[in-house]
């Protein structure tokens, strides 16, 4: 087996495995429709694992976007449909430095200013965003490690990012109505 893994290294021109270059795929189930999304364990395996781990916890079902932003990006996966926040595991390393960027249709780590500090959340941008990506290992230069890409359902992101938002307590561009994802599924 360890003898397929350095032939499958050497096809791929790199040291990624056959296995780990297979994009995973995922839908996410929401109250507006499905979203398809092809993640990338080749690039960001960390990332990946960590998003597989809430997906098959279950951990996404009941959770909203809770952030929507117009012409930037939809953000979710943290919070309940009565804005409460789920408690996670621990933080993981960003991955930014993966060469994947932060343009429209891509998913990436939603994190606070810590860039080692991505639990659950995550976004979708609506745009290019390049102010996101990785340009250093420090400061504001870390980004938000993309992770995967949306492959249908861009027209359910846009309708989620065109909602009517408000504030809700401390929390603002929150939809006025909430939107669920109510399953996230792994193919």
């Amino acid at each position: 087996m360890a003898v397929a893994g350095v032939i499958a290294a050497l096809l791929l021109g790199n040291s990624a495995t056959a296995e780990e270059a297979k994009a995973v795929q995922v839908v996410l189930e929401t109250s507006q429709g499905n979203i398809e999304m092809a993640l990338d364990p080749a690039h960001a395996p960390l990332t990946v694992a960590n998003f597989l781990d809430y997906a098959k916890e279950g951990f996404y079902n009941g959770t909203t976007f809770h952030r929507v932003i117009p012409g930037f990006m939809i953000q979710g996966g943290g919070f309940t449909l009565q804005m409460q926040e789920r408690a996670t595991h621990a933080p993981i390393r960003n991955e930014a430095e993966n060469g994947l960027l932060n343009k429209r249709g891509s998913i990436a780590m939603a994190r606070t200013g810590d860039p080692h500090s991505a639990t659950a959340q995550f976004f979708i941008n609506v745009a290019d965003n390049a102010p996101l990506d990785f340009t250093q290992a420090e400061g504001a230069g870390w980004g938000y490690a993309v992770f995967g890409q949306v492959t249908k359902g861009m027209d359910i992101v846009d309708a989620i990012a065109g909602v009517k938002t408000s504030q809700v307590g401390p929390y603002s561009d929150v939809p006025a109505a909430p939107i669920e994802i109510k399953k996230v599924v792994v193919q």
